[in-house]
């Protein structure tokens, strides 16, 4: 007898990313970046302040990048291509917030490289490694 395979089924929280997703299409990017903002204020103090001080410390190093929301995360793009997006902790329900970056920032360094960084606070010194990431992400080192 053979017994039926069930797909996984998503979270709550995926389905929720994913509607996300379609009401981001819908609207397109008229003010992205008070989109972002608004996307911030609503998160939970801790996760509200990182994003906060990551929003800040990406546009300091790369003022051209576009934000946007992306999956209901902060993002950030460049000619139109993500470059990288803020998880918060909340969002999945996990642990710690993630730094995530798409395979189009210039991160590449020999056959395996990071492509996502936990962030629980910055410190000056991990402030300046994620602008570092960031112009570099950008192609500007």
């Amino acid at each position: 007898m053979k017994t039926k395979k069930t797909a996984p089924k998503f979270t709550d929280e995926e389905r929720s990313a994913m509607k996300d997703r379609a009401r981001e299409l819908k609207a397109g990017q008229a003010d992205a970046e008070s989109e972002v903002l608004a996307k911030l204020a609503g998160m939970p103090p801790a996760d509200r302040a990182l994003g906060e001080e990551l929003h800040a410390l990406i546009k300091a190093a790369v003022p051209d990048l576009e934000p946007r929301l992306w999956y209901g995360m902060p993002a950030y793009s460049k000619n139109g291509k993500l470059l990288c997006h803020f998880q918060a902790a909340q969002k999945f329900k996990t642990r710690y917030a993630t730094l995530g970056f798409s395979d189009s920032a210039q991160l590449d360094d020999g056959a395996v490289w990071p492509v996502a960084y936990a962030v629980t606070k910055l410190t000056a010194v991990d402030k300046k490694k994620i602008a570092a990431l960031v112009k570099q992400a950008a192609g500007r080192v």
